[in-house]
């Protein structure tokens, strides 16, 4: 398929199902929204804080003991990251409409990446909290490696483009060793810890297989494995695991730690 100009328009990407995918973003704008409201309204005062430790010796010196920086109010936290995916399903529903569709027909989506960069960082830095990361150093190091494992994602799609002879897959890889490192300190927190409340097991287990189902929903686009050789169905998966990342996660944290 193919605009007036000549250039190849993405797979599956019809006026028809232009229309579908604003439905469905305005659908979850409004689902983000009231969960966002509903944490604010329900959520206590429950908050986590951010510490450092800086040397104060040659290398080598033994540090002292982590000093507490600030505060980080989880409700409002977990309000944050529900309203970045309100207004970015609105703005695509909306006012950004038409370029959120050109771009679609280019088989790229600017506005997800610039969302997730926000929202999906966000999300994984309360993950880290729960799980015991909460040296500003190392929550430095987790947002420089989650937002650049989202920007090659946003690469990869840049790099290929609908009508390409052939795909090329060393952004996806490059993507996923980068955000895969954040989990692996996530993991080896939990796994030495001595105790560890039952529902950070349940935060760390879930969301640790919906973040790596993003990564295989790209993957299974890119190799046109099935409904997925349909780049409107990947599209429509991103929006589905999207939701269901970021509801489960509000209302994990919620019922741990939050209500009451």
């Amino acid at each position: 398929m193919q605009r007036e100009d000549g250039t190849a328009v993405a797979t599956g990407v019809t006026d028809e199902r232009l229309a579908g995918l604003r439905r469905w973003n305005l659908g979850l704008a409004l689902l983000h929204l009231l969960q966002a409201l509903l944490v604010v309204l329900l959520a206590g005062s429950f908050s986590i804080t951010v510490t450092s430790s800086v040397p104060e010796g040659p290398p080598g010196t033994t540090a002292p003991a982590p000093q507490a920086l600030f505060d980080v109010p989880i409700g409002w936290a977990v309000a944050v990251f529900l309203a970045l995916a309100a207004v970015d399903h609105l703005l695509t529903a909306t006012v950004c409409r038409r370029v959120y569709e050109r771009d679609l027909r280019r088989g790229i989506n600017r506005f997800r990446w610039l969302e997730y960069a926000l929202s999906a960082t966000l999300m994984v830095l309360l993950i880290g909290f729960y799980s015991g990361i909460t040296g500003l150093n190392a929550v430095i190091a987790v947002i420089g490696a989650n937002v650049g494992m989202i920007l090659f994602g946003w690469v990869q799609e840049a790099m290929n483009p609908p009508g390409r002879t052939r795909t090329r897959m060393l952004p996806f890889w490059f993507g996923t060793l980068a955000g895969v490192m954040p989990w692996v300190s996530i993991a080896y927190n939990v796994i030495a810890a001595e105790t560890v409340p039952g529902f950070v097991y349940g935060i760390v287990l879930v969301q640790a297989a919906l973040f790596f189902s993003f990564g295989l929903n790209q993957w299974l686009q890119y190799r046109e494995v099935g409904r997925w050789a349909d780049y409107a169905y990947g599209e429509k998966a991103y929006l589905v695991l999207s939701l269901a990342a970021k509801s489960l996660l509000a209302w994990q944290i919620f019922a741990g730690s939050l209500a009451g």
